[in-house]
């Protein structure tokens, strides 16, 4: 009898020991570190400065950003993978997130499995540029030379698994044209090269492209968002839609996730305060400025925002076996 009061006392006391931990969370003596899998100054890395300055607000604690970089973003996501479930280390990613499943043959996590989805942050649009020599003025132009120039196009990208790898990949796919990939150790000496002519297309998010675009340093053909886009040096450009490549539609988003068994109280707040965040001005006036969409639609929650990231890795998945590109 005594056995049995002494191990009925205990749950008690772990199930309220637990029900505190939820109930106070955040502790003000603690800080919550969203880790970015990414090198600090990229994309990546402001949007989550960003979005660290709006959580900070509505949980009342220190939100920093600490930047873990490295094979396509699989190391840092092992980290938090292997955090504490406790609601004080979080991930920001991209679209990585559903494209590893495919590009790595070995991962020490499972996305759709060691992450709780806390919901979905924004979308950046992507542009196919080319280079200012080419002859090509518009997308019917830019069709007509790939066809007559077959074999000899270069299509740059920042690396494997790299947005503007994916998104050439899948233009590749739709033109039914295959183009020599030139990897890069990043986007910005891929433009580089674009605008000095040593390659002669890419594909790659408006945060990146945007400033070359209304500099006229690069010549811009398409948008691969459903619909075009009113950033007034692109409002003008079709859709990659419009020009006859069907369904085709990539875009940058980035999402925040949490450890696995992470507590739903936890996760409840967390989801609260990005809630708020995301509807934060300064923090919509950020991301326009990085040319990015803030995340309206029922992504917010953590349940649309997991089936949306499985539709991605079924939807990346095709594309990067198609093309047969794997990383060790």
């Amino acid at each position: 009898m005594k056995t049995m009061l002494k191990i009925a006392l205990l749950a008690a006391a772990t199930a309220t020991a637990f029900g505190a931990t939820a109930q106070d969370f955040p502790a003000k003596d603690k800080t919550i570190t969203v880790v970015v899998p990414f090198s600090a100054g990229g994309p990546t890395d402001r949007v989550a400065r960003d979005l660290a300055e709006a959580l900070r607000k509505p949980l009342g604690v220190t939100v920093v950003v600490d930047n873990t970089a490295g094979a396509g973003s699989s190391i840092g996501s092992a980290r938090v993978a292997r955090a504490a479930a406790d609601g004080y280390t979080l991930l920001l990613n991209h679209i990585a997130m559903s494209t590893m499943p495919a590009l790595y043959r070995k991962l020490s996590f499972n996305v759709a499995n060691d992450f709780e989805y806390l919901g979905l942050v924004n979308e950046v649009p992507m542009t196919l540029i080319g280079r200012p020599t080419l002859t090509a003025n518009n997308f019917k132009e830019l069709s007509a030379w790939i066809q007559q120039n077959k074999g000899q196009i270069n299509l740059g990208n920042a690396g494997l698994g790299a947005a503007s790898h994916l998104c050439g990949l899948m233009f590749q796919s739709a033109v039914q044209v295959e183009m020599t990939s030139v990897p890069y150790k990043g986007t910005a000496p891929a433009i580089t090269d674009l605008i000095g002519g040593q390659i002669d297309l890419l594909c790659d998010q408006t945060t990146n492209t945007l400033g070359q675009i209304e500099a006229k340093k690069v010549k811009a053909y398409a948008v691969t968002t459903s619909r075009r886009l009113t950033i007034p040096a692109l409002k003008d450009l079709p859709t990659l839609a419009e020009t006859g490549l069907k369904n085709f539609e990539v875009s940058i988003w980035h999402g925040l996730y949490a450890p696995k068994g992470t507590p739903a109280d936890v996760q409840k707040k967390l989801n609260d305060a990005l809630k708020v965040a995301l509807k934060d001005p300064d923090f919509i006036k950020k991301q326009e400025g990085l040319s990015a969409v803030v995340i309206t639609d029922r992504r917010v929650e953590g349940a649309e925002h997991k089936k949306f990231v499985l539709s991605e890795i079924e939807k990346w998945g095709a594309v990067i076996k198609a093309a047969g590109t794997y990383a060790d």
